[in-house]
Formats: structure tokens, C-alpha cells, sequence
């Protein structure tokens, strides 16, 4: 995500002139690339109201901010497979059988239908699932539907990327913050790589803070580029993450290199923690993490006297079995350290003043309480659920305002495997109607099987969407969605960073395509609540959300290219924390009260099984995609063409297996194929597994999707105890027990691609 911007004492627009192009027929416009979701500021370039190119912003702040991925977006967007009219389905669920239907069609049936079930079920039988920039597209019309409706069955990717880390850190210290990169003096990664064309804003930000002289400390199995940076390197152990940390920490608390005075005055539970913490000497540490003691000491001592230091959101963290625990120790050295709310540590944002935020369009205050609590998972695996941050609503209003405020979209969710559960039969109550709103499912979370189980079960599933994905081939109906170059948005960053930046319309959308907007107001009409969403059109709904900053958003987006509120250090002093006690909860009274140990913790890996000797670590995204995305575009398939498992020549070697062989990866839940690259990255023993394989050309249907059964990591990810965090229910996805299994014909045909992939 985008780095605080430098900025004075008030709040004020950042302005550039408006682009005018002399070249004939370009009609230039300033817009947010979402492509990821950094949201980088572009310029997009039509002619004859089709957009051509896209490149960097002219704007000094953004400039660079770019890559593949939206470069090649023109292409992308106007590719022949593109969904642009309503479908529904007219064969057995899976069979690939449609018929084109018109939206007036579609939505009428859609709402008699989920009418029907929310009669027959109640509302709680109704699930959404989508994902971080769809969510911020729809501005919160979902979540207010639903709050409206009665479901509080939400659910997202951010539950284990981001959503569920600012969940987390808000137990200890009332927010979610940002590192600031611009004045830090030491980074920290763990396990985390941006690079040129991967969270390349983050990345920029890093070459700039090592260029003028910043420390770079990187903890990752991997050799990544990022670790041949990096002034200290630590190759940890995958899902060791929680151990060093505790390992820092015994550094920094006996050598007594802690912020005494913070500790004292703005702290709870010190004294309790250096006891958890006298658990972990470093002997103990660098057996648990790979990694030679003195570094480990080495590398904390540069974080606690280097500083100001950061330790920037990274997905690594979010996705392990001691993910809380690991999330909140990362908090607790920001806390200790004295690097909370300070220029070149971690600053908290706040709420941008006269702009209705998100989370007031959400009107989660509507849901009733007893919907709340019916909230699937949330009685196992509440921290990010409605349950779990019930205990911050005082706080949140005493210090930001409002008593609902949904950071990144991941604070009231329910949880993604208990929502499953249910729609295959297996919950407290059945989930009948399945909505996917810009989102995979069947390839975004754990236990691929038992989602398409749960899909299969379902009464109505509702999908919009550029392509025909694995997800999409399971629906009742596919709806054409819109692209970021067809309509015009307005993003406060989810409510994490504190300023609002405006993306023109650059051409008209293709065939019927609409925004996600358009498809809630849609549904808001046909289950008879029109006035759920009273704006006419979305521009009206923007106006009334910029009402407070006297600007029409025509206004703001002919004048502005960011609005943004001062930084203000050490709110603290004046407010206190958004914390039940309004300090900082190194031992949390929130989890302790709902039953969890309220100081972090290590839960040691589970022996490994005899017949699954390797460890495999999923969920790293190629360069040319994005989570499931892009393998429709000829040019990014040219890069990475096929699903890669990475691993070392020693490995390569144990296994009798050689460079870009076909093997299939198995553990107890299921088998995926992969083609083998030998990398000198790649520590002994572990594999590398790509995440989001499929392959639009392959067939289409129940039992292949395109590729998915065959290739989706997403079916090796467990969902048991064993590899689950225990406080949010997420998977572990940093260190699974698995298996190289070599191919034969017999095994390829029964796979069903013995003409598609050649076997050994």
C-alpha cells in the first residue's frame, strides 16, 4: 500500500493540471490502476473511446508507480473470452450450458429467488464472497444490504492477506498502521519480496530509503532478491516467523534496548510478557528458526537502536498456524521500541475528515446483535469477526469517531472454512445462496474440495466477473463486471491511510458490463429495498460522500490528485489508545476474555508424516498475475507459461527429478501438477508452489475447471487444527507436509491430460 506522503501543517489538495494530449484523437485521463491493490496513479490514453495505453502518472509523487500487470491491461480488458452480457444457466450446475438473458431478467430472478431463501432459512443463509479492490469499488453497498438483510456471512481474501492483520493489530494498540518509509531508518521484511513488478510501490519506496541510507533487515527461506539487499539476512525456517520474533525480543528486553519510558507510562502487561518471553532464549530460538544466534541478535539490535524501524504489512505473516501470535509481536516490538505513531516508525492514520468513509456506508450498527453472533466461526475463531472486535467499539469512538470502523475490509468478517462448512451441509445452519462479487472462491482459500462440495449444495450462486473463472462455471448466473479503465472511482484506501484520491472514467464500458456499484443497486431494487441505495446514479453517491469537502466529484477530479490530512504524531498523548484499557495490550484483555491465552505464543510444527517428508510454502504470486488473474493474456503467459514448483538442485537430486519435469505434489488432501525449476533460492527440502494456477484454454465444467483440479494449490492448503491459527481460523499456508510423486502415463490419464502435459 501506498507510503505516507510528505505534507505540511493543513490539509489540502494536491493538484496538477488537467492532461491535455497534442497528439490527434488521445483523450488522456488520470486514474487508479487495479490491477492489484496498490491502487498506483496512471495515466490511461484512448483513442476513438477505447483505451490503447496505460503508463505512469506525470504527477512527481506517482511517477514510476507502474507495471506489467497494468501496462498490459488494454489487451487484457478487451480480450474475445470477456464476459460482456448476462448469463444464466440452463444444463445441471457445472455442465458449462448457458443462455444469454437480459439484466432486467436476471435480476428479477436473482431477487425472487434469494427472497425465497432468506423466507424459507432466515438471512444468515445468505454468503458473499469478494475481494479487496471489488469491495472498495461497491464503497460498502454490500456490507449495508446485508447489515439491512440480516447476513452477516461476509467473507474475503484480506481474512489471511492483510484484512486479518489489521484485525489483529488493533487488539494491541486500537489501529491498524502504516510503516513510513519515507524518514524510517531500518526495514524490516519478513518474508516478504516486492519487486519491479510486484508491489511495486513498496518496492520503489524501499530502493529510496536504502538509497539514502536506511538499513534493509530481510527474514525469508528463500534467497529473495530482496535478500541479497539486504544489509542482515536471516534464512529462517518457513512458519518460524513467531520464534524469531520472540527471539528479538529477549535481545531488546535483556540488553534492555526498549523504550523504558513508552513502556511505563503507555504499556500493559511488560512484566508478564518478559516471563513469556524468558521462554525463548536465543539457544532455543535459532534451533526453532534455522538461523545462527548471534545474527538473531545482530539483526534485533539493528532494529531497536537503528530506528526509527518498520516492519511493513507482509501476507507471509497472515498465512501460518501462529499467525496471531506472529502478527502480534510484530506489534508489540513496534509498541516497545517506541516506534508507534512517529515520523519514520509505524503512524496512525485515521479517518479523513469531510469524506463519508466506507464504513459508514456499511452501517454495520443496523445488524442486529443476535445476526452478529450467528456469524459462521465466529464461536471458534472470532478475532476478526463481529465477536471479536465487540470489545473495541467504546474505544473506536472514544478515539476515531465511530464504533464500526472496517480497516481494509477485514475486521467484521465471518470466517471463509465455516462458511464452506455450512454450504456443504456441515455448519450450525445451512448457507444457501452463494454471491462472488470480483473473487475465485474456489481457488482463494483452504480446502479446495469442500468449496466446490459447498458450491455444488448451493440453491443460488451469483457470480460477476470479467472471465468465465473456475468459480464462475459453478453459477446460476454470471454477470458481466466492468473494469477499472469503465468507471469512475473514488478510494480512501479502505480506511487505513488517511486521504482520498480520485480515478476518472477513461471509456465506456464494453457490451453490458456494470460496476459492482451498479449490480448493488440493482439488488437493492429487486428485493424491494430501494432505499438502501437512494442515489440515482454513482456520481450522485459520490458528491454526497465529498459533501463535506465542498466539491462535486467532477470538481474534485478536475482539480485534485490526492486530498490528504496532515500526519499528526503521538495522538496517543491526547486521546489514548483504542484499547479497552487505552494503552497498549502487550498481554490483550480482548483475547483473554474470549478464552484465548492473551500473551503470544509458539505452537511448534506437528511431527511430519512418514509418507510426506518435504515441507512446500504456497501463496507467491508470479509477477505477471495477480492472484488468479491474467493467464488469459498472451503476453504475460509468455513469462511464466506454466505452474512452477521451485526447489534446490540437493532436493531435485534426492527426488530424481530434473529441470522442467512434470511431477505431480501430493499430500493427504490431494495432488496438483507442477513442473519442476531447480532455483539456487530455494533452501534444501522445501518446495515453492505458485498460487492460482488455472488455465482458461483447458475445458470448462464440474470435475476440470479450466485446469484447476489439476493445477490449484488451493487443494493442498488444510483446513485440520493441526495446520489452522487457532485465534482466526486462517490457514496455515507456510510449511505443509507434502510429497513429490513422479508421473507415469497411468497416472496423467487418470488426471484426464495425458494429451495436454507431457509425462515422464
Amino acid at each position: 500500500m501506498p507510503a505516507p506522503i510528505p505534507i505540511g501543517e493543513e490539509a489540502h489538495p494536491y493538484t496538477t493540471p488537467v492532461i491535455r494530449d497534442a497528439r490527434k484523437g488521445v483523450v488522456s485521463k488520470r486514474a487508479l490502476c487495479q490491477s492489484c491493490d496498490m491502487q498506483c496513479a496512471v495515466v490511461t490514453e484512448s483513442i476513438d473511446g477505447q483505451v490503447v495505453r496505460v503508463r505512469s502518472s506525470d504527477n512527481p509523487i506517482f511517477r514510476d508507480h507502474i507495471c506489467m500487470k497494468g501496462i498490459v491491461t488494454p489487451k487484457g480488458f478487451s480480450h474475445p473470452d470477456r464476459v460482456l452480457y448476462p448469463l444464466k444457466r440452463v444444463g445441471p450446475r457445472g455442465s458449462n450450458q448457458w443462455e444469454r438473458v437480459s439484466w432486467e431478467e436476471a435480476m428479477e430472478d436473482i431477487g425472487t429467488r434469494l427472497s425465497a431463501i432468506i423466507e424459507e432459512h432466515g438471512p444468515e443463509a445468505w454468503a458473499v464472497s469478494t475481494s479487496q479492490w471489488n469491495s472498495g469499488t461497491d464503497h460498502g453497498l454490500g456490507r449495508r444490504i446485508m447489515n439491512h438483510v440480516g447476513s452477516p456471512n461476509w467473507i474475503s481474501g484480506v481474512s489471511l492477506c492483510a484484512g486479518n492483520t489489521a484485525a489483529v493489530n488493533r487488539l494491541t494498540y486500537g489501529w491498524f498502521p502504516l510503516g513510513d518509509f519515507h524518514s524510517t531508518k531500518c526495514i524490516v521484511l519478513f518474508g516478504h519480496n516486492p519487486r519491479r513488478h510486484s508491489w511495486v510501490m513498496i518496492y520503489n519506496y524501499i530502493r529510496l530509503a536504502q538509497a539514502r541510507g536506511a538499513k534493509l533487515i530481510v527474514l525469508d527461506p528463500r534467497e529473495s532478491s530482496s535478500a541479497k539487499r539486504a544489509d542482515i539476512y536471516l534464512p529462517l525456517k518457513v512458519g518460524s516467523d513467531a520464534a524469531m520474533m520472540f527471539g528479538w525480543l529477549k535481545v531488546i528486553i535483556d540488553e534492555g534496548l526498549y523504550d523504558k519510558a513508552f513502556v511505563e507510562k503507555w504499556c500493559e502487561g511488560f512484566e508478564e510478557l518478559r516471563e513469556r518471553v524468558n521462554e525463548f532464549p536465543l539457544q532455543r530460538v535459532a534451533k526453532l528458526t534455522g538461523c545462527d544466534p548471534e545474527m538473531i541478535a545482530k539483526a534485533a539490535r539493528m532494529y531497536a537502536t537503528e530506528g526509527p524501524s518498520i516492519i511493513p504489512w507482509t501476507p507471509i505473516t497472515d498465512m501460518q498456524r501462529n499467525s496471531t501470535s506472529a502478527i502480534r509481536l510484530q506489534s508489540i516490538l513496534r509498541a516497545i521500541c517506541g516506534y508507534l505513531d512517529v515520523r519514520g516508525g509505524e503512524t496512525f492514520h485515521g479517518l479523513v475528515s469531510g469524506v463519508i468513509n466506507d464504513s459508514q456506508i456499511e452501517m454495520h450498527h443496523v445488524l442486529p446483535r443476535e445476526q452478529q453472533m450467528k456469524q459462521l466461526g465466529s464461536d471458534k475463531h472470532p478475532v476478526y469477526t463481529y465477536r471479536g472486535q465487540e470489545a473495541l467499539r467504546g474505544p473506536m469512538k472514544r478515539v476515531w469517531g465511530h464504533e464500526y470502523i472496517n480497516q481494509v475490509v477485514g475486521c467484521y468478517m465471518a470466517n471463509p472454512p465455516a462458511v464452506f462448512k455450512a454450504m456443504a451441509g456441515e455448519g450450525p445452519y445451512p448457507v444457501k445462496a452463494f454471491f462472488v462479487i470480483g473473487n475465485n472462491p474456489v481457488m482463494s482459500y483452504s480446502n479446495m474440495n469442500r468449496i466446490i462440495k459447498g458450491m455444488m449444495k448451493q440453491d443460488l450462486i451469483v457470480v460477476q466477473d470479467h472471465f468465465m473463472t473456475p468459480s464462475a462455471q459453478l453459477a446460476d448466473y454470471v454477470l458481466p463486471g466492468d473494469t477499472w479503465h469503465e468507471r469512475p472511482w473514488l478510494s480512501d484506501l479502505f480506511e487505513w491511510i488517511s486521504f482520498v484520491r480520485p480515478s476518472e472514467q477513461s471509456m465506456e464500458p464494453m457490451g453490458e458490463a456494470k460496476s459492482t456499484w451498479e449490480f448493488w443497486k440493482l439488488l437493492a431494487n429487486a428485493l424491494g429495498k430501494p432505499e438502501l441505495v437512494p442515489w440515482k446514479d454513482i456520481y450522485e453517491f459520490y458528491d454526497y460522500r465529498l459533501k463535506g469537502l465542498g466539491k462535486s466529484f467532477k470538481e474534485f477530479c478536475a482539480t485534485t490528485d490526492v486530498h490528504f490530512e496532515p500526519v499528526k504524531y503521538k495522538k496517543y498523548e491526547q486521546t489514548g489508545f483504542a484499547t479497552p484499557s487505552g494503552k497498549v495490550e502487550l498481554k490483550s484483555s480482548i483475547l483473554e476474555n474470549l478464552g484465548f491465552d492473551p500473551l503470544p505464543y509458539f505452537r511448534e510444527d506437528p511431527a511430519m508424516p512418514e509418507d510426506y517428508p518435504l515441507m512446500m510454502f504456497t501463496g507467491v504470486r508470479e509477477d505477471p498475475y495477480f492472484q488468479t488473474s491474467g493467464r488469459h493474456i498472451p503476453e504475460m503467459r509468455a513469462r511464466v507459461p506454466e505452474p512452477r514448483a521451485y526447489l534446490s538442485e540437493k532436493t531435485a537430486r534426492d527426488w530424481g527429478v530434473v529441470h522442467d519435469e512434470w511431477v505431480d505434489v501430493a499430500n493427504e488432501l490431494a495432488s496438483i501438477r507442477m513442473q519442476i525449476e531447480i532455483n539456487p533460492s530455494m533452501p534444501d527440502d522445501l518446495l515453492r508452489i505458485p498460487h492460482g494456477w488455472w488455465k482458461p484454454e483447458m475445458e470448462r465444467g464440474a470435475g476440470k475447471l479450466s485446469g484447476a483440479i489439476l493445477h490449484a494449490d488451493a487443494q493442498l492448503c488444510r483446513d485440520d487444527p493441526d495446520y489452522f491459527d487457532q485465534e482466526q481460523g486462517i490457514p496455515h499456508l507456510k510449511g505443509i507436509p507434502c510429497r513429490i510423486n513422479k508421473l507415469t502415463t497411468k497416472h496423467a490419464e487418470a488426471k484426464g491430460t495425458a494429451d495436454a502435459i507431457p509425462v515422464a
